[in-house]
């Protein structure tokens, strides 16, 4: 007998590079009967799990791996939105005051002519609050990673910091680095070189990233957000032959919603009463309104222009059109591209590679050159040089930006792994005109029979139809403000029209 599986999606807390989300799914994965994906960038995980697998197994093995989590349906919009905000105002917070202490010392530390009596004392002290407080969210997730026995970029980030700013230390305080001696040798305490600039330097550089990382992902997040927005927040229904204002999300299969002029259809449906021209541009791209009668289907979210519309709902909630549009971005998303998998694969070996490789490095050159200094600096160089690698592992925020900006315009990508692929795209066939538009008509030109000039014919066209709705009428009044300035005037002119045709100035209005 087959299992009967179920889909949960896990919203995942306090990771933060590739490494800690193919930790998270390595531990997932060994449960029996699960089968789980973790996406860095939406900070959730998709787990496909078997009979007998409860939620709570779920989030006790992500705690049990170092990290939080919670059902994403338990995550509200504010929810997210409030963490996400802590997070970028944190990573700002810290990284100004960096700036601020850190580029005096990078100064110091490069420019000779500005170097001064006790210099590098000043330059310590300046260094300390970066490398300290500054740079503690990557010492925190360094020191929890290596309680749960792993490693993450946090880990090469804060041994390289820590070894730069160790050996500036040692260098001040038990050598001889303060004095203005050229030479350095651990054996004749000439220790003058120091790298208060380059743990300074990293900390600030990989701040930055992160910082501008947390202000990308909430982009993205306000781009679905937007889109969810289209959708209707009432719905005027009809309850025993009364109009009742209710919230959209309560509307029913079978209610009968009405929907004036201007208004946003809040469920797909059928036309019952009445007849309009309705505007499908946010679902079609097509600016021209399409016209709707009894009988005839219209879609949630679209704006109902011209008449009054009695609508019967026949599918609302997660079933609408525009909610499972919502959940194809939402899932575009919590998708991982090939190229993501592969910056997962290498992150989860990167950093183990990179430590192994800067203790060969310390142990050839003490080897074959006998100077622990210089082994120190080429160990240190090694590290720190891998640290901003960190940036060019984040192709998960890069996929998501990506989807969710295409969302903003319009564009429903179904997959990470299409957005991926558009790169082989070289031609693009569209099926209907009216596609590649801006999404708004505009007035080409204005014929004008004998007698009458064009400022006249705008004025007049331009007064009938700047209470409209329709797209093309939204088009003229717009002609005519922008070639006419505002429309008070243009109606004052129709009226001085009108007059002369033999109607009283008021019939104009």
């Amino acid at each position: 007998m087959t299992a009967q599986l179920e889909q949960v999606d896990l919203a995942i807390s306090g990771m933060t590079c590739g490494a800690c989300a193919m930790k998270v799914e390595k531990s997932l994965n060994t449960l029996g009967g699960v089968r789980a994906t973790v996406n860095f960038a939406t900070e959730t995980a998709r787990i496909t799990v078997e009979d007998g697998v409860t939620t709570e197994q779920l989030v006790a093995q992500v705690e049990k791996a170092g990290y939080g989590a919670r059902l994403v349906a338990d995550t509200t919009p504010e929810m997210l939105d409030k963490e996400t905000n802590e997070r970028v105002a944190m990573l700002r917070t810290r990284l100004m005051v960096s700036l601020i202490a850190g580029v005096p010392v990078t100064a110091l530390s490069m420019i000779p002519a500005l170097h001064f009596s006790n210099w590098k004392w000043w330059a310590l002290a300046l260094s300390l609050p970066v490398v300290v407080w500054g740079a503690a969210p990557f010492h925190r997730a360094a020191l929890m990673n290596a309680r749960h026995r792993a490693t993450t970029m946090d880990t090469l980030i804060s041994i390289g910091i820590i070894a730069a700013m160790g050996w500036s230390v040692w260098a001040l305080v038990w050598g001889n680095a303060a004095e203005d001696h050229s030479g350095m040798s651990m054996t004749s305490s000439e220790i003058d070189h120091i790298y208060m600039e380059v743990a300074v330097a990293v900390t600030i550089f990989l701040l930055a990233g992160r910082y501008f990382e947390a202000r990308a992902k909430r982009r993205a997040g306000d781009a679905l957000r937007s889109l969810l927005a289209l959708g209707a927040r009432t719905a005027t229904v009809l309850r025993d032959g009364d109009e009742v204002l209710i919230d959209a999300s309560a509307v029913q299969v079978g209610d009968l919603i009405v929907v004036r002029p201007g208004e946003i259809i809040a469920a797909d449906g059928v036309v019952r009463e009445g007849s309009s021209s309705v505007d499908a541009s946010m679902l079609t791209g097509e600016s021209v309104p399409v016209d709707v009668t009894v009988g005839g289907n219209v879609t949630g979210t679209t704006v109902n222009l011209t008449g009054r519309l009695v609508v019967q709902a026949t599918r609302v909630g997660a079933e609408s059109t525009f909610a499972q549009m919502a959940r194809l971005v939402r899932d575009a998303q919590a998708t991982k591209a090939p190229v993501q998998k592969l910056a997962d694969r290498v992150s989860s070996v990167f950093v183990p590679t990179v430590i192994a490789i800067s203790v060969v490095t310390f142990v050839a050159w003490w080897w074959f050159d006998g100077d622990v200094s210089k082994a120190f600096t080429a160990a240190v160089a090694v590290l720190i040089i891998a640290c901003p690698c960190a940036l060019g592992l984040a192709t998960p925020t890069a996929l998501m930006v990506g989807s969710g900006r295409a969302a903003q315009m319009g564009i429903v990508i179904k997959g990470a792994d299409v957005l991926q692929g558009t790169r082989r795209i070289d031609t693009v066939v569209f099926d209907k005109t009216g596609t590649v538009t801006t999404g708004a008509m505009q007035l080409v030109d204005v014929v004008c029979n004998d007698g009458a000039s064009r400022s006249e014919v705008l004025a007049a066209a331009g007064a009938l139809e700047h209470a409209s709705e329709h797209p093309v009428a939204k088009a003229i009044a717009s002609a005519a403000r922008t070639e006419l300035g505002s429309l008070a005037p243009v109606s004052a002119q129709i009226c001085i029209h009108l007059d002369r045709s033999g109607f009283a100035p008021q019939t104009a209005y």
